[in-house]
């Protein structure tokens, strides 16, 4: 039910804002904006997190995190892109649960995508060592100028765990990755199994997952003799993908589907959330999911369930980044030597194909 998807969000986002102790909530409008959910859903998933204690209602105020401190000296810092991005409460949540029960807190820091705030909090780390680092690598897909702060790092003694994305020139440094070119893969031959010969895809272009997904979907076409959709593609980077979320700017979406999709009939997405906010402009136009276009995309989240049509998504079915990348970092820290891991996808399939 959207109450218990919506609660298990506001839970990880809770995790997410540990460290702060006057933490407030979303308030009940941003919500139903957000999420596109009614005010009784929202106060319904409130009334279960206050019965579990992990909230306070403050009357003209709003509701606030309850009992969110940490006491464990030992510091781990975690450098993630978007804090706010809708996977990452659950991969600090994760991250949490494998630290936490050994004395670590988690530091959380966001770069914004910006190798100028990487480089900022690297020098923060340097300046004030910490027991070791999780973190996103920013701008994955390009050449990054903060390769010496991350040297300077190990060299220091202190260990480094990359997840989501990692940078080719730091290979000897650990990572914990996604299987995305055989996403991409499998998505489309799914698709192309599904009856679907024209496929779109649209991909993010400054992280290395969106060129990975991109790949695979080019190989599983291509292997499959059907001709390659340079036409039906599009790129998107992080102040395009800011604008969708934050200031409910479709001009990405709209242009995309008025310039590439005019003759697919189905389209890989880098994400649900592009997926989500996708259906919702289709159906905008009067263009019906799956019968006109059919919608496939990565991360199996909250947004893939709570979509006008529930997305048919991959996801991880017994590994977990966060879970994983932790557990690496914790490895390390034990004096073992792990190796880097790439996580395979599993699909969920639902409505929009």
């Amino acid at each position: 039910m959207k109450y218990k998807v919506l609660a298990q969000f506001l839970r990880e986002d809770i995790m997410l804002h540990a460290k702060n102790l006057s933490y407030k909530l979303p308030s009940e409008r941003e919500l139903t904006a957000r999420f596109g959910v009614s005010r009784q859903t929202v106060r319904r998933a409130m009334l279960d997190l206050e019965t579990e204690g992990l909230i306070t209602s403050r009357r003209g105020s709003g509701y606030y995190a309850a009992n969110t401190g940490s006491s464990s000296q030992a510091q781990i810092a975690v450098i993630t892109t978007f804090t706010d991005e809708y996977i990452f409460p659950g991969i600090l949540r994760d991250m949490e649960n494998v630290l936490g029960s050994r004395g670590y807190t988690l530091q959380a820091y966001a770069t914004l995508n910006r190798v100028s705030a990487e480089r900022e909090i690297l020098q923060r780390l340097i300046n004030h060592p910490v027991g070791g680092i999780l973190v996103e690598g920013s701008k994955t897909a390009l050449p990054n100028p903060n390769l010496d702060l991350y040297q300077s790092l190990y060299k220091m003694g202190i260990p480094i765990v990359f997840f989501q994305g990692s940078y080719s020139a730091l290979s000897h440094l650990p990572a914990v990755t996604d299987d995305n070119y055989a996403g991409g893969y499998r998505l489309a031959n799914y698709l192309i199994d599904k009856g679907r010969k024209n496929i779109g895809g649209i991909f993010k272009s400054d992280d290395i997952q969106g060129p990975e997904r991109y790949a695979g979907m080019m190989a599983a076409i291509r292997d499959k003799g059907l001709p390659l959709p340079d036409h039906g593609i599009c790129w998107f980077d992080s102040a395009q993908r800011s604008r969708l979320v934050d200031d409910k700017d479709t001009t990405l979406l709209s242009s995309f589907i008025k310039e590439h999709l005019p003759l697919a009939d189905a389209v890989i997405c880098y994400n649900d959330e592009i997926a989500f906010h996708l259906i919702k402009c289709l159906s905008d136009i009067g263009k019906k999911v799956p019968e006109d276009i059919a919608v496939a995309s990565f991360d199996n989240s909250y947004y893939s369930r709570i979509s006008p049509v529930p997305i048919t998504s991959l996801w991880h079915k017994t590994r977990r980044m966060g879970t994983e990348a932790a557990t690496l970092l914790l490895s390390i820290l034990q004096g073992k030597n792990p190796h880097s891991l790439v996580l395979p996808w599993e699909l969920t399939e639902r409505q929009s194909t």
